[in-house]
């Protein structure tokens, strides 16, 4: 039987000072060990026995830093590495534009691609339709390097969170409708419901500050220890993935997708049904051995499945109305008396 290599398994051989170019021929790579296999290629400018060599590798050698000159910035800029990042951004904005995770102009992008700098998107250009020359190089104050047109302004909070959190290699903000729903409720999604859900998304939720300010990337940064996606109240989402831009973007769709299962759940009449808190560790198991954070690593099982913030509707009824005829009401013989004088004086002095 083949072997299957994971993400885990290349980043433990690395550490070790191991090289790829030795795992078995036949070995069977995850999507995300590909993906780490891709970025060391395209740090080391190696080959793995048996894979193509990326395009971007040895297209750079040279280490860059923010503190680089001016010429060495543009020409990393301009290079095929940086190249191959700004079309997966572009890709990436196509697909949120697509499932309506943005609108306007809204929504943000941003990936690490040196330790103290980032590609990330521009301001004031549909996520739909961004052209790779559009994207901009920023260091970690948010000061621009390189690009012709100006970073998003709200890079920030981006910035922060990779500050933070030196995991995070990658950073996708948007507006996806039921995630934003409960961003704007106040209301953090239920667990314990759906697998994909526990496994790959660690979710809270960061108090509303104007988009774009020092004080809302810093209440976001505060939660990406043991979050990889923050519901912003009264705003959107924001997520982060320590493999690369296009796992972010999961993030999203796990997330959103989930908004809207449970909402449609709370709507058939009962109450739905959730998986038991030894079946939720199991889950958590896999997501720690997958390097994905979460404040509930390490509790005790009845400590897991705590839903008491959500309410899945609310029951409005009027009270039923009888069926049988209502009981005759004997007239008041003393208001018709009253009803009877009042009304002959009126004809007798119309006389």
């Amino acid at each position: 039987m083949a072997t299957v290599i994971t993400a885990k398994d290349i980043e433990q051989l690395l550490q070790q000072g191991g090289d790829p170019a030795t795992l078995p021929a036949d070995a069977l790579l995850t999507p995300s060990a590909k993906d780490a296999l891709r970025d060391w290629k395209a740090r080391a400018g190696a080959a793995v026995a048996g894979s193509p060599v990326s395009k971007s590798a040895n297209t750079f050698a040279k280490p860059v830093s923010a503190n680089s000159s001016a010429a060495d910035l543009e020409a990393f800029f301009q290079s095929e590495q940086m190249q191959e990042l700004k079309e997966q951004i572009c890709d990436i904005g196509r697909r949120l534009w697509g499932r309506e995770y943005v609108d306007g102009n809204g929504g943000n992008i941003a990936i690490r691609v040196a330790d103290d700098l980032a590609l990330c998107t521009p301001t004031l250009v549909s996520k739909g339709f961004m052209k790779p020359d559009d994207m901009c190089l920023v260091d970690l104050e948010g000061n621009q390097k390189a690009g012709r047109k100006k970073r998003t302004s709200e890079i920030l909070m981006h910035l922060q969170i990779m500050k933070r959190q030196p995991r995070a290699k990658a950073t996708v903000h948007c507006h996806p409708p039921y995630s934003t729903g409960f961003a704007v409720a106040g209301i953090e999604p239920p667990t314990c419901m759906i697998p994909e859900y526990e496994v790959f998304a660690s979710v809270a939720t960061a108090p509303y500050r104007t988009p774009g300010t020092p004080e809302m990337g810093q209440l976001v940064a505060d939660l990406v220890d043991k979050h990889n996606t923050i519901l912003m109240a009264n705003h959107g989402v924001v997520s982060w993935s320590h493999l690369n831009v296009e796992d972010a973007y999961f993030k999203m769709e796990i997330l959103e997708a989930y908004c809207r299962t449970i909402l449609v759940t709370a709507q058939l009449g009962k109450p739905p049904n959730t998986m038991t808190p030894a079946q939720l560790q199991d889950l958590l198991k896999i997501k720690q051995s997958l390097g994905i954070p979460d404040p509930r690593h390490g509790l005790k099982e009845c400590e897991l499945c705590d839903n008491n913030e959500w309410r899945p509707g609310v029951v409005c009824a009027a009270p039923a109305r009888s069926t049988e005829a209502a009981p005759e009401v004997a007239p008041d013989a003393e208001a018709e008396a009253i009803v009877k004088a009042v009304t002959d004086q009126i004809l007798n002095k119309a006389r």
